[in-house]
Protein backbone atom coordinates (compact mmCIF):
# COMPACT_ATOMS: atom_id res chain seq x y z
CA UNK A 1 0.00 0.00 0.00
CA UNK A 2 1.39 3.77 -0.50
CA UNK A 3 1.98 5.56 2.59
CA UNK A 4 4.13 8.63 3.78
CA UNK A 5 7.05 8.61 5.94
CA UNK A 6 10.13 9.98 7.15
CA UNK A 7 13.80 7.83 8.44
CA UNK A 8 15.23 11.21 9.62
CA UNK A 9 13.73 14.31 11.54
CA UNK A 10 14.73 16.88 9.45
CA UNK A 11 13.79 20.21 8.42
CA UNK A 12 10.78 20.30 6.20
CA UNK A 13 12.63 21.93 3.72
CA UNK A 14 14.84 19.02 3.54
CA UNK A 15 14.37 16.68 0.36
CA UNK A 16 13.91 13.72 2.16
CA UNK A 17 12.04 15.27 5.29
CA UNK A 18 8.83 13.10 3.68
CA UNK A 19 9.25 10.44 1.32
CA UNK A 20 6.49 8.50 -0.60
CA UNK A 21 6.86 4.96 0.50
CA UNK A 22 5.35 1.20 -0.45
CA UNK A 23 4.36 -0.91 2.89
CA UNK A 24 2.23 -4.23 3.36
CA UNK A 25 -1.34 -3.85 4.09
CA UNK A 26 -2.18 -4.49 7.75
CA UNK A 27 -4.69 -6.94 8.80
CA UNK A 28 -7.36 -6.37 11.36
CA UNK A 29 -7.16 -7.97 15.30
CA UNK A 30 -8.50 -7.93 18.24
CA UNK A 31 -10.80 -4.40 19.02
CA UNK A 32 -8.84 -3.29 15.69
CA UNK A 33 -10.59 -1.89 12.32
CA UNK A 34 -8.83 -1.79 9.08
CA UNK A 35 -9.73 1.47 7.30
CA UNK A 36 -8.94 2.33 3.99
CA UNK A 37 -8.24 5.79 4.32
CA UNK A 38 -10.18 8.88 2.03
CA UNK A 39 -9.08 11.80 3.55
CA UNK A 40 -6.55 13.33 6.19
CA UNK A 41 -6.14 16.31 7.72
CA UNK A 42 -2.71 17.50 9.16
CA UNK A 43 -1.99 19.18 12.76
CA UNK A 44 0.70 20.40 14.84
CA UNK A 45 1.16 17.33 16.25
CA UNK A 46 2.53 15.96 13.10
CA UNK A 47 4.91 18.91 12.61
CA UNK A 48 6.08 17.65 16.52
CA UNK A 49 6.16 14.39 16.15
CA UNK A 50 8.28 14.70 12.64
CA UNK A 51 10.91 17.09 14.58
CA UNK A 52 10.96 15.00 17.92
CA UNK A 53 10.83 11.18 16.97
CA UNK A 54 13.78 9.87 15.21
CA UNK A 55 12.77 6.59 13.64
CA UNK A 56 15.01 3.39 14.98
CA UNK A 57 16.39 1.28 13.02
CA UNK A 58 16.10 2.80 9.74
CA UNK A 59 12.49 2.47 9.50
CA UNK A 60 10.35 4.31 8.01
CA UNK A 61 7.48 6.30 10.05
CA UNK A 62 4.58 7.42 8.89
CA UNK A 63 2.86 10.43 10.66
CA UNK A 64 -1.16 11.28 10.67
CA UNK A 65 -3.61 11.74 13.36
CA UNK A 66 -7.11 12.84 11.60
CA UNK A 67 -8.87 10.77 9.22
CA UNK A 68 -11.96 9.79 7.41
CA UNK A 69 -12.24 6.20 5.58
CA UNK A 70 -14.18 2.98 5.00
CA UNK A 71 -13.89 -0.14 7.72
CA UNK A 72 -12.73 -2.89 4.90
CA UNK A 73 -12.03 -5.34 7.55
CA UNK A 74 -12.85 -6.09 11.62
CA UNK A 75 -10.91 -7.67 14.13
CA UNK A 76 -12.98 -10.38 16.18
CA UNK A 77 -13.44 -8.43 18.87
CA UNK A 78 -15.08 -5.60 17.33
CA UNK A 79 -18.62 -5.06 17.87
CA UNK A 80 -19.40 -1.16 16.91
CA UNK A 81 -18.64 -1.34 13.54
CA UNK A 82 -18.77 -3.25 10.37
CA UNK A 83 -17.41 -4.08 6.79
CA UNK A 84 -18.64 -0.41 4.90
CA UNK A 85 -19.24 1.35 7.53
CA UNK A 86 -17.96 5.59 6.84
CA UNK A 87 -15.99 6.61 10.12
CA UNK A 88 -13.78 9.58 11.38
CA UNK A 89 -11.21 9.46 14.16
CA UNK A 90 -8.43 10.87 15.32
CA UNK A 91 -5.88 7.99 15.84
CA UNK A 92 -3.68 6.90 18.53
CA UNK A 93 0.00 8.64 18.74
CA UNK A 94 1.93 5.39 19.62
CA UNK A 95 0.71 3.30 16.44
CA UNK A 96 1.30 4.36 12.89
CA UNK A 97 -0.92 7.13 11.61
CA UNK A 98 -2.99 7.97 8.75
CA UNK A 99 -1.08 8.81 5.92
CA UNK A 100 -1.60 5.50 4.30
CA UNK A 101 -4.28 4.09 1.98
CA UNK A 102 -4.50 1.20 4.44
CA UNK A 103 -4.54 2.41 8.47
CA UNK A 104 -5.44 0.33 11.67
CA UNK A 105 -7.41 1.93 14.43
CA UNK A 106 -8.82 0.69 17.71
CA UNK A 107 -13.13 0.79 17.31
CA UNK A 108 -12.76 2.74 20.89
CA UNK A 109 -11.84 6.04 19.25
CA UNK A 110 -13.78 6.01 16.02
CA UNK A 111 -16.67 7.82 15.42
CA UNK A 112 -19.73 7.87 12.43
CA UNK A 113 -18.70 9.95 10.08
CA UNK A 114 -21.34 13.17 9.65
CA UNK A 115 -23.43 11.98 6.56
CA UNK A 116 -24.02 15.90 5.36
CA UNK A 117 -20.12 16.58 5.01
CA UNK A 118 -17.44 15.08 1.85
CA UNK A 119 -14.71 13.16 3.02
CA UNK A 120 -12.04 16.47 3.40
CA UNK A 121 -14.80 18.17 5.38
CA UNK A 122 -15.20 15.37 7.76
CA UNK A 123 -11.35 14.79 7.84
CA UNK A 124 -10.96 18.35 9.63
CA UNK A 125 -12.84 17.93 12.48
CA UNK A 126 -11.62 14.69 14.60
CA UNK A 127 -8.74 15.80 16.80
CA UNK A 128 -9.62 19.35 17.39
CA UNK A 129 -13.34 18.66 18.24
CA UNK A 130 -12.01 15.84 20.63
CA UNK A 131 -9.20 18.32 22.18
CA UNK A 132 -11.61 21.18 22.32
CA UNK A 133 -14.32 19.61 23.52
CA UNK A 134 -12.49 17.73 26.53
CA UNK A 135 -11.24 21.07 27.51
CA UNK A 136 -14.13 22.80 27.82
CA UNK A 137 -16.72 20.35 29.42
CA UNK A 138 -13.71 17.83 31.16
CA UNK A 139 -11.20 20.09 32.18
CA UNK A 140 -12.28 23.72 32.24
CA UNK A 141 -15.69 22.70 33.30
CA UNK A 142 -16.88 25.44 31.41
CA UNK A 143 -20.57 24.19 32.77
CA UNK A 144 -19.93 24.08 36.20
CA UNK A 145 -19.82 28.40 37.30
CA UNK A 146 -16.62 29.60 39.06
CA UNK A 147 -17.67 31.47 42.46
CA UNK A 148 -17.35 34.63 40.24
CA UNK A 149 -19.81 33.46 37.65
CA UNK A 150 -19.26 35.77 34.76
CA UNK A 151 -19.56 32.92 32.07
CA UNK A 152 -17.40 34.24 29.96
CA UNK A 153 -14.59 32.28 28.36
CA UNK A 154 -11.15 33.29 26.78
CA UNK A 155 -10.23 31.29 23.76
CA UNK A 156 -6.58 32.11 22.43
CA UNK A 157 -5.97 31.64 19.13
CA UNK A 158 -9.43 31.25 17.52
CA UNK A 159 -8.83 31.04 14.19
CA UNK A 160 -6.41 27.65 14.32
CA UNK A 161 -7.97 23.99 14.23
CA UNK A 162 -8.83 23.96 17.98
CA UNK A 163 -10.14 27.32 18.18
CA UNK A 164 -12.23 27.09 15.44
CA UNK A 165 -14.14 24.23 16.89
CA UNK A 166 -14.02 25.65 20.82
CA UNK A 167 -15.82 28.41 19.55
CA UNK A 168 -18.76 26.86 18.20
CA UNK A 169 -19.01 24.33 21.04
CA UNK A 170 -19.21 26.64 23.71
CA UNK A 171 -21.35 29.38 21.53
CA UNK A 172 -24.01 26.49 20.69
CA UNK A 173 -23.80 24.72 23.70
CA UNK A 174 -23.19 27.20 26.19
CA UNK A 175 -24.40 30.35 27.90
CA UNK A 176 -21.00 31.79 27.55
CA UNK A 177 -19.78 34.82 26.43
CA UNK A 178 -17.04 34.08 23.99
CA UNK A 179 -14.09 35.80 23.48
CA UNK A 180 -11.49 34.92 20.77
CA UNK A 181 -8.26 36.57 19.49
CA UNK A 182 -6.90 37.06 16.29
CA UNK A 183 -4.27 39.39 14.27
CA UNK A 184 -5.05 39.15 10.74
CA UNK A 185 -8.19 40.63 9.23
CA UNK A 186 -9.09 37.37 7.61
CA UNK A 187 -8.58 35.84 10.96
CA UNK A 188 -10.53 38.39 13.13
CA UNK A 189 -13.40 37.53 10.41
CA UNK A 190 -13.08 33.72 10.09
CA UNK A 191 -13.56 34.08 14.22
CA UNK A 192 -16.14 36.41 14.23
CA UNK A 193 -17.99 34.36 11.58
CA UNK A 194 -17.69 31.11 13.61
CA UNK A 195 -19.46 32.99 16.63
CA UNK A 196 -17.32 34.37 18.83
CA UNK A 197 -18.74 37.84 20.50
CA UNK A 198 -15.41 39.42 20.66
CA UNK A 199 -12.28 39.14 18.84
CA UNK A 200 -9.08 40.85 20.45
CA UNK A 201 -5.63 41.23 18.75
CA UNK A 202 -3.08 38.59 20.32
CA UNK A 203 -0.25 40.80 19.24
CA UNK A 204 -1.20 43.07 21.58
CA UNK A 205 -0.97 42.67 25.56
CA UNK A 206 -4.01 40.32 26.54
CA UNK A 207 -5.12 42.31 29.61
CA UNK A 208 -5.58 45.90 28.10
CA UNK A 209 -7.57 44.14 25.52
CA UNK A 210 -9.87 42.56 27.55
CA UNK A 211 -9.88 45.95 29.77
CA UNK A 212 -11.23 48.01 26.74
CA UNK A 213 -13.90 45.53 25.80
CA UNK A 214 -15.57 47.22 29.21
CA UNK A 215 -16.71 43.54 30.40
CA UNK A 216 -16.61 41.24 33.54
CA UNK A 217 -13.18 39.83 33.57
CA UNK A 218 -13.11 35.74 31.78
CA UNK A 219 -13.46 32.85 34.22
CA UNK A 220 -12.34 30.69 31.68
CA UNK A 221 -9.20 30.88 29.23
CA UNK A 222 -8.53 28.33 27.06
CA UNK A 223 -5.07 28.74 25.43
CA UNK A 224 -4.31 26.96 22.32
CA UNK A 225 -1.01 28.29 20.68
CA UNK A 226 2.13 30.46 21.92
CA UNK A 227 1.05 30.48 25.74
CA UNK A 228 4.58 31.06 26.95
CA UNK A 229 4.03 34.77 25.40
CA UNK A 230 0.86 35.00 27.03
CA UNK A 231 1.22 33.76 30.36
CA UNK A 232 1.70 36.95 32.47
CA UNK A 233 -1.19 38.60 30.70
CA UNK A 234 -3.62 35.73 31.82
CA UNK A 235 -2.66 35.65 35.07
CA UNK A 236 -3.45 39.78 35.10
CA UNK A 237 -6.67 39.44 33.15
CA UNK A 238 -8.14 35.80 34.58
CA UNK A 239 -11.17 36.78 37.13
CA UNK A 240 -10.13 35.21 40.71
CA UNK A 241 -10.94 31.78 41.03
CA UNK A 242 -11.00 31.32 37.42
CA UNK A 243 -9.85 28.35 35.37
CA UNK A 244 -7.19 27.87 32.98
CA UNK A 245 -6.22 25.36 30.22
CA UNK A 246 -3.65 24.78 27.40
CA UNK A 247 -2.90 22.30 25.40
CA UNK A 248 0.65 23.28 23.71
CA UNK A 249 4.19 23.26 24.69
CA UNK A 250 5.53 26.16 26.36
CA UNK A 251 9.14 26.10 26.93
CA UNK A 252 8.55 27.77 30.62
CA UNK A 253 5.15 27.84 32.67
CA UNK A 254 5.90 29.31 35.73
CA UNK A 255 2.14 29.56 36.99
CA UNK A 256 2.44 30.90 40.24
CA UNK A 257 1.33 34.53 39.28
CA UNK A 258 -1.33 32.60 39.52
CA UNK A 259 -1.48 31.49 43.28
CA UNK A 260 -3.03 34.41 45.07
CA UNK A 261 -6.31 34.35 42.75
CA UNK A 262 -6.43 30.73 43.28
CA UNK A 263 -6.40 30.09 39.49
CA UNK A 264 -6.29 26.08 38.77
CA UNK A 265 -4.45 25.00 35.64
CA UNK A 266 -5.44 22.28 33.33
CA UNK A 267 -3.28 20.19 30.40
CA UNK A 268 -5.77 19.06 27.94
CA UNK A 269 -4.09 15.80 26.16
CA UNK A 270 -6.32 14.29 23.84
CA UNK A 271 -3.83 11.18 23.07
CA UNK A 272 -4.02 10.31 26.81
CA UNK A 273 -6.71 7.83 26.82
CA UNK A 274 -5.57 5.52 23.93
CA UNK A 275 -2.06 6.06 25.46
CA UNK A 276 -2.73 4.41 28.75
CA UNK A 277 -5.70 2.53 27.43
CA UNK A 278 -7.62 4.04 30.15
CA UNK A 279 -10.97 2.46 31.49
CA UNK A 280 -13.41 5.36 30.05
CA UNK A 281 -11.00 5.00 26.55
CA UNK A 282 -14.31 4.58 24.57
CA UNK A 283 -15.75 8.08 25.53
CA UNK A 284 -13.73 9.41 22.42
CA UNK A 285 -15.69 7.10 19.77
CA UNK A 286 -19.39 8.33 21.99
CA UNK A 287 -17.84 12.13 21.63
CA UNK A 288 -17.29 11.89 18.31
CA UNK A 289 -20.88 9.99 17.43
CA UNK A 290 -21.73 13.39 19.08
CA UNK A 291 -20.34 15.62 17.06
CA UNK A 292 -21.29 14.06 13.75
CA UNK A 293 -24.90 14.18 15.15
CA UNK A 294 -24.15 17.87 15.75
CA UNK A 295 -22.99 18.47 12.47
CA UNK A 296 -25.89 16.27 10.80
CA UNK A 297 -28.56 18.77 12.49
CA UNK A 298 -26.79 21.72 11.20
CA UNK A 299 -25.28 22.90 15.05
CA UNK A 300 -21.64 22.40 14.10
CA UNK A 301 -20.39 23.74 10.78
CA UNK A 302 -16.69 21.91 9.35
CA UNK A 303 -13.47 23.97 10.09
CA UNK A 304 -11.90 22.94 6.94
CA UNK A 305 -9.90 25.89 5.66
CA UNK A 306 -7.31 24.89 2.79
CA UNK A 307 -7.15 21.39 0.65
CA UNK A 308 -3.86 20.82 -0.47
CA UNK A 309 -4.75 18.54 -2.99
CA UNK A 310 -4.10 14.41 -2.65
CA UNK A 311 -2.06 12.57 -0.06
CA UNK A 312 1.77 12.40 -1.27
CA UNK A 313 4.63 13.34 0.02
CA UNK A 314 5.09 16.62 -2.08
CA UNK A 315 1.73 18.02 -0.80
CA UNK A 316 2.35 16.62 2.63
CA UNK A 317 5.78 18.93 2.92
CA UNK A 318 3.75 22.17 1.98
CA UNK A 319 0.97 21.15 4.53
CA UNK A 320 3.41 20.64 7.06
CA UNK A 321 5.44 23.90 6.32
CA UNK A 322 2.31 25.90 6.20
CA UNK A 323 1.49 24.90 9.44
CA UNK A 324 5.16 25.72 10.88
CA UNK A 325 4.31 29.63 9.85
CA UNK A 326 1.77 29.44 12.67
CA UNK A 327 -0.83 31.60 9.96
CA UNK A 328 -3.15 28.54 9.28
CA UNK A 329 -6.82 29.19 9.19
CA UNK A 330 -8.65 26.33 10.45
CA UNK A 331 -7.55 22.78 9.23
CA UNK A 332 -5.60 22.05 6.61
CA UNK A 333 -6.51 19.00 4.49
CA UNK A 334 -5.50 16.33 1.97
CA UNK A 335 -7.87 13.82 0.10
CA UNK A 336 -7.23 10.32 -1.87
CA UNK A 337 -3.91 9.15 -3.08
CA UNK A 338 -4.96 9.33 -6.75
CA UNK A 339 -4.72 6.98 -9.85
Amino acid sequence: MRAIGYQKSLPISEINSLSDIDQPRPQAAGTDLLVEIRAVSVNPVDTKVRMRAEPEDGAYKVLGWDATGVVVGVGKDTSRFKVGDEVFYAGDVTRAGTNSEFHLIDERIVGHKPKSLSWAQAAALPLTAITAWEALFERLKVSDPTPTAANTLLIIGGAGGVGSIAIQLARKLTNLTVIATASRPETRQWATDLGAHYVIDHSNPLAGEIEALGITAPDFVFSTTNTGDHLSEIAKLIAPQGRFCLIDDPADLNIMPFKLKSISTHWEMMFTRSMFQTSDMDEQGKLLNQVSRLVDEGTLKTTLGEHFGTINAANLKKAHAHLETGKARGKVVLEGFGD
